[in-house]
């Protein structure tokens, strides 16, 4: 159920609170890749959810700019699509260490942060009681970007 929810300036990216389970935090994500105009920079644990990975795939064959960051082991995780997401030319990173990279962020756009506890994976929207949290706020975006761009230079690319 979302908490909150607005139209921030001309964008078609909301602003808003998510919880799960149901279908708001898919349904938020989703909105989310699909109203990326330019660049679409994703940071997460791991993607199983087909209707994630299928909007993903759309955004990059509509000309959007998708850099993605993933953790090394749930690569091999069974139903994980990040292997997918590589065969369809995605340009990707992994982490190449003992520890977990279990970030769950994206950013679109240079400007909006969708963010939360909310794995991107069909169990957490059927079971789990997670979050996600999307905003506009500049500050916000710029210290994600930041992190992002910190993670792609440490990381090493996948296949």
């Amino acid at each position: 159920m979302s908490f909150f929810s607005s139209f921030s300036g001309s964008s078609a990216i909301r602003s808003g609170v998510y919880f799960s389970p149901g279908d708001d935090c898919l349904n938020a994500i989703l909105q989310f890749i699909r109203s990326a105009k330019q660049s679409l920079h994703i940071c997460v644990f791991t993607i199983s959810d087909d209707r994630i990975t299928r909007a993903i795939v759309d955004a990059y064959q509509n000309g959007v700019e998708i850099l993605l960051l993933t953790d090394n082991e749930k690569l091999f995780d069974k139903g994980s699509d990040i292997r997918e997401l590589a065969n369809q030319g995605l340009e990707i990173r992994v982490d190449n260490t003992s520890n977990h990279m279990h970030h769950k962020f994206a950013i679109a756009d240079h400007s909006h942060v969708l963010t939360g506890s909310y794995n991107w994976t069909r169990s957490a929207a059927l079971y789990n009681h997670e979050n996600v949290l999307v905003t506009a706020d500049r500050h916000v975006a710029a210290a994600y970007s930041e992190q992002f761009e910190q993670l792609w230079a440490e990381m090493v690319p996948f296949g």
